[in-house]
């Protein structure tokens, strides 16, 4: 076979140092960016949406499948009686071996009847349900009205369980992970993550905020949403509890922990999420923030899952307090597109800070008192009450001992919960397809039109080149392309050639390497593409080391990949454009193949999972790659969820058209 020699470096698309016109050079959104909602226009429409939207939620806090619920194993103790209200100790296994610990109030005396049953996640106030603001504090927050009572106010969180039950609920106060008597994983850990541990990077035993922990979404924020559920499980089966009218109310953090599992759960009938949705700040704690989660939408969209049912939110003078002209009207254009303008409220106090003061905790025991029919006639009355101590509030003691925590306790945690979800995803191929539409949020048909700009056209030995760039304005991507076309009796048939040195890869030194010699021997055209952050995307060439991350000191992958699509995402959307462009061409090809050989395999086998019938043969060689094995949160192959769901073998069987395996059968005859 005769050499196919090329007298100059790889041909470019834009001349030397230009970049490609592609948005996604652009800053990283984080997570004080701006998420707007948009209303649907219809019901019909907003039910897809609803689903889609719910579906990615849980599989990016990683509740898709949801663990086995498994015994609480529930203990209460230590009842102690206040002044219209006892408190009680409790302390149930969320998973077998993890504690789920909190308060349970309820209203003194009386017969024992169904009453609504209230959750109350704490939020991110120093030591959680045993917080003392202080006495200057609180004799400041009195004059300004935020506070009405000292001992009531030097614990909001305790006054609005006492106030609720007060009114006749029964209310479990619960701990966040890290807080208080909940600390088999540890405050440090879970709320203030800030450095990896590479001791915890392994494939086999690792632990939280790994590279192994996000390619299986498992995250603090997967563990208190499950609580939150747990803590659900566990009111429905105490006898004085009506299980129709189950109730959440939390702020801050607290406050996203009430929306999420309200999105989720639905046996939640009324929910008050204070001073965290917004279009503003989503969340700046590790706990609040989870990969996948936001890059689509954020908070308000999050909270609108729970229409049409009925939801009261605060706002402050914080990252709130936009919330009365953005994102609160869109929400009340949901409701009343879906036939209930008067199930949602706005309770906006803006002349105060972050806050569940008196004046929203008023609010608060309103909404819960119309809209759980309780039938109060007073329900924003507070009256005084000698507050308790952590003492009394505290779960563990001599007859009721602390259990293990620490670093192998979470490792053997992690564990469990990624074999038994592991089990689930083996039996069952429609699970797994469903949890990579959410890893892999790409369908060929939406990916848009996708334009070709010819910027050159040469003429050497046995092939014509065409460079330029493939423009699809759907997603702002600019990719620098180069098709080699066979001097005479084209086939109709485009080979896509996926390489780690984007369409360098051609290339061996000036001449074609020997591979794409054959395929324009025979008759077909050969494409080569600079992938998002290959080739043209960097100044002076190479190949990418790293990837980028958002300005955030703490190296959590949530930080940069919940707001932002991963550079393995944007690789595969990538090829996709091309297979689109390719396919629609007017002078285009008749049948597409797609090769992937070492270093770009797992591409392809996206692709292809992705692509379906749009391709014809399809050559893969993983060469033992699995995002398991990444070790690195900002490898270029990073993937959250990648391993979840199965990892590239899943995406290999599950495929519509099956490829070559360059692994186990070696190139095909075509190739070779």
């Amino acid at each position: 076979m005769m050499t196919l020699a090329f007298s100059e470096a790889v041909p470019r698309a834009l001349p030397e140092g230009k970049l490609p016109e592609d948005k996604r050079l652009s800053a990283l959104k984080d997570l004080n960016g701006y998420f707007p909602f948009q209303p649907p226009l219809s019901k019909e429409a907003w039910a897809v949406r609803r689903e889609q939207i719910r579906h990615h939620l849980r599989v990016s806090v990683g509740l898709y499948p949801e663990p086995t619920r498994t015994p609480l194993n529930a203990v209460i103790h230590g009842r102690v009686e206040g002044d219209g209200f006892t408190v009680e100790k409790v302390y149930m296994e969320s998973v077998p071996g993890f504690f789920l610990t909190g308060n349970l109030y309820r209203p003194l005396g009386g017969d024992v009847i169904r009453r609504p049953g209230i959750l109350c996640p704490h939020g991110h106030w120093q030591n959680g349900r045993f917080h003392d603001a202080g006495e200057a504090s609180i004799k400041k927050q009195i004059e300004q009205g935020a506070e009405e009572f000292l001992e009531t106010g030097r614990n909001p969180i305790q006054a609005r369980c006492v106030g609720l039950a007060r009114m006749g609920c029964v209310v479990f106060q619960y701990d966040m992970i890290g807080y208080c008597d909940n600390d088999q994983i540890s405050y440090q850990l879970a709320h203030r993550f800030a450095k990896q541990r590479p001791e915890m990077i392994a494939g086999r035993g690792w632990g939280l905020f790994s590279p192994q922990a996000e390619s299986h979404l498992q995250s603090i924020m997967m563990l208190q949403t499950w609580n939150s559920i747990r803590a659900l499980d566990f009111m429905e089966t105490l006898p004085d509890v009506d299980p129709e009218r189950l109730a959440v109310t939390g702020a801050s953090g607290g406050g996203t922990q009430t929306f999420i599992v309200s999105a989720l759960d639905p046996r939640v009938k009324v929910s008050v999420p204070a001073v965290m949705v917004s279009t503003a700040m989503q969340g700046g704690c590790t706990c609040e923030n989870a990969s996948l989660l936001r890059v689509e939408e954020g908070n308000v969209a999050f909270a609108a899952l729970f229409a049409p049912k009925p939801m009261c939110v605060t706002a402050a003078d914080d990252w709130t307090k936009e919330m009365a002209t953005k994102g609160f009207p869109e929400l009340k254009k949901l409701y009343t597109a879906l036939g209930a303008p008067d199930n949602i409220l706005l309770h906006s106090r803006t002349e105060f800070g972050h806050n569940f003061n008196l004046p929203a905790r008023q609010a608060m025991y309103a909404w819960m008192n119309t809209h759980l029919q309780i039938g109060v006639k007073n329900p924003g009355r507070e009256r005084p009450y000698k507050r308790l101590q952590e003492e009394q509030l505290s779960v563990w003691n001599d007859r009721h001992p602390r259990p293990v925590g620490g670093e192998k306790f979470e490792r053997q945690l992690l564990a469990n919960l990624h074999a038994e979800s592991e089990r689930k995803v083996a039996d069952n191929p429609a699970m797994a397809r469903r949890g990579w539409e959410a890893v892999l949020p790409l369908e060929l048909d939406e990916v848009g039109k996708a334009e070709w700009d010819l910027v050159s056209k040469d003429q050497h030995e046995g092939y014509l080149a065409m460079t330029g760039l493939i423009k699809n304005n759907a997603y702002g991507s600019d990719l620098p392309v180069l098709f080699l076309y066979p001097e005479k009796d084209w086939n109709r048939r485009a080979v896509i050639w996926l390489d780690v040195e984007g369409k360098a890869g051609l290339f061996a030194g000036k001449n074609l390497r020997d591979e794409v010699q054959k395929l324009l021997v025979a008759g077909n055209a050969v494409c080569g593409v600079d992938l998002f952050m290959q080739g043209e995307f960097l100044v002076g060439g190479g190949i990418l080391k790293q990837t980028r991350r958002v300005k955030n000191p703490r190296e959590s992958a949530a930080y940069t990949f919940g707001y932002n699509r991963s550079l393995f995402v944007h690789r595969v959307q990538d090829v996709l454009n091309l297979i689109r462009m390719v396919s629609e061409d007017p002078h285009g090809a008749e049948k597409i193949d797609l090769v992937g050989l070492k270093g770009a395999g797992h591409w392809a086998a996206a692709t292809n999972y992705l692509a379906g019938e749009f391709l014809d043969r399809v050559v893969v060689e993983t060469a033992g790659f699995r995002f398991l094995n990444i070790m690195d949160i900002r490898h270029p192959d990073f993937l959250p969820g990648g391993a979840k769901y199965g990892d590239i073998d899943a995406l290999l069987e599950l495929a519509m058209r099956p490829c070559w395996l360059v692994d186990d059968k070696g190139l095909p005859p075509w190739l070779q």
